[in-house]
């Protein structure tokens, strides 16, 4: 409820206010009164009104003292003047302690109603836009590890916004970023006999394995470090090492790739590759490591152990002909992202360009393409995995594996990678998956059974187990609408039934569908339903 304060040193223009002031249409309530200022000045102290309707000419303290001593106090209520004097000075000084209105008396019953509907319409404004800011600092600081995670892997396989390469817009928890060198160790897990046979939710197991496995085993060499995954079958480390001669840095990040090797083969009994790449001085430089040390792999630069698949980038190295693996990390990154958010077209140029890419070289065999589109194909099944979509409604591992074996040149394999982009996309956007399907028919139907409570899209997902972002996009893709906005007009319409049944105030009603801000309330009832809560009652 708004709360309204009269200071006027007229008892019968205080009486009348009160009488004619239509207090449950404006969601208002009479929280004090006063007959000259200084009296007045206790009764805001005292109360907070949100409005205050006052005199200016009265006894002890006038009107203008009164307002320029709560201004003083920091005082942020509305102000309407109500005066028996209309003249321009009175008026002007006025305007230095913003004042909402300046009426002369007497005043009609249509014009007070007007001015004070003007005045709530303008606070319920203002309190929408408090709470969302509210809400935009609270989620802030729910999302900023998050945020933080996900910046850390844009500026190593770089796709951070020019605008971001800047030390100035480095997040908090990495300013130590500034006064450090870099280095990226890449990580990946080769595709042998065993690991074909994993499910895709066996892989992400194992995945988050790794994830542990690489941490414990780095933190030992270099305690300053982040890991970051990339995508089905590659993962990261970055490296930022303390002071100390290039030579005992380059044997620590040699010890560091032969125990990934070994401790990741043993526990996991899984055969990975690891590539170091060179250190930088800055951090903006982060993702050339970053494609260095998957650039070591591929052309199988300088192997540091021989039992160990660890290899060293360095400049120039020579690469073996026909074995030029143009598969960029900022590629592999973009396209997973693309296909996490359904967006075919950018899926589709990614495709493109990449082929066109890799025509410019010479001797790439049969075998060499079809290993492209199994990995390919790794990425894009382990995206979508991370999503919520499997696809095994939509292809079978053995199609897939015969597909495969039929490319024989790089444009074949674009028209296939393309052609399955298009599929999913098409069935993720306009059918959703079978389990999509299940799992929003839980997620409506928990709305409509707890949309008093204080419902989250983050609650939900703990529920389902599907991450919340996924989450988001898996319910917009199929109910046509966001969840927040789903929750709403469950309330709205709920709020609307009890309302027309006229047996509970609008602040009960409101707190029965879960809003315990009642101008907020309002203010969504009548965006949704085209008018005030109030209007329903009487009507």
């Amino acid at each position: 409820m708004w709360k309204i304060a009269i200071i006027d040193d007229e008892r019968q223009v205080l009486k009348g206010m009160k009488g004619a002031i239509p207090w449950d249409e404006l969601g208002a309530e009479w929280v004090g009164e006063a007959m000259n200022g200084e009296d007045g000045l206790e009764v805001i102290r005292l109360t907070q009104p949100d409005i205050v309707i006052t005199d200016l000419y009265m006894p002890v303290m006038s009107g203008l003292d009164m307002m320029e001593q709560l201004r003083k106090e920091g005082f942020q209520g509305k102000i309407i003047i109500l005066s028996g004097y209309s003249d321009f000075e009175h008026a002007r000084a006025a305007l230095r302690f913003h004042v909402t209105d300046y009426v002369s008396k007497p005043i009609s019953l249509p014009t007070l109603k007007s001015i004070l509907s003007n005045v709530v319409q303008e606070l319920e404004e203002e309190e929408e836009k408090r709470i969302r800011q509210w809400e935009l600092e609270f989620k802030m600081t729910l999302y900023e590890p998050f945020v933080e995670k996900e910046w850390v892997r844009s500026a190593a396989v770089g796709t951070l916004d020019h605008a971001y390469k800047d030390s100035t817009r480095l997040p908090p928890s990495y300013l130590y970023w500034q006064e450090r060198k870099h280095v990226t160790v890449g990580i990946e897990l080769i595709r042998d006999e065993r690991a074909r046979c994993l499910s895709v939710s066996d892989w992400n197991l194992f995945r988050f394995a790794v994830s542990n496995i690489a941490c414990e085993v780095a933190r030992k060499l270099f305690p300053e470090m982040e890991y970051t995954e990339l995508h089905s079958t590659r993962a990261l480390l970055i490296i930022h090492p303390g002071p100390g001669h290039p030579e005992q840095l380059e044997g620590k990040l040699e010890e560091l790739g032969i125990r990934l090797n070994d401790s990741i083969g043993g526990y996991l009994k899984l055969v990975t590759r690891i590539g170091i790449g060179g250190v930088k001085d800055t951090w903006t430089k982060l993702s050339d490591s970053t494609e260095e040390a998957f650039r070591a792999m591929d052309q199988r630069a300088l192997r540091v152990a021989s039992a160990h698949e660890v290899y060293m980038y360095r400049e120039n190295s020579s690469s073996e002909p026909g074995n030029v693996a143009l598969f960029p990390v900022k590629f592999s990154y973009k396209l997973a992202t693309a296909m996490k958010a359904s967006q075919e077209a950018e899926a589709h140029q990614l495709v493109l360009d990449y082929i066109t890419e890799m025509n410019k070289q010479e001797g790439l065999s049969q075998g060499y393409v079809q290993m492209l589109g199994s990995e390919l194909w790794g990425i894009i099944t382990y995206s979508l995995y991370e999503s919520g979509l499997v696809l095994d409604d939509l292809f079978t591992n053995d199609q897939i594996a015969k597909e495969i074996s039929s490319l024989i040149v790089p444009d074949q394999l674009a028209r296939w990678l393309m052609d399955k982009i298009t599929r999913i996309c098409s069935s993720r956007q306009w059918k959703g998956s079978s389990k999509h399907r299940q799992v929003v028919d839980f997620m409506t139907s928990y709305i409509h059974e707890h949309y008093a409570e204080e419902l989250t899209l983050a609650e939900l997902s703990d529920k389902v187990f599907i991450s919340r972002n996924h989450l988001s996009i898996i319910f917009k893709n199929i109910t046509g609408e966001t969840f927040n906005n789903y929750l709403t007009r469950v309330r709205i319409e709920k709020a609307r039934e009890l309302l027309m049944e006229r047996n509970m105030l609008v602040y009960e009603v409101a707190e029965q569908v879960g809003y315990k801000n009642i101008p907020y309330f309002s203010t969504l009832f009548k965006k949704i339903t085209g008018m005030n809560p109030t209007e329903l009652i009487k009507n």
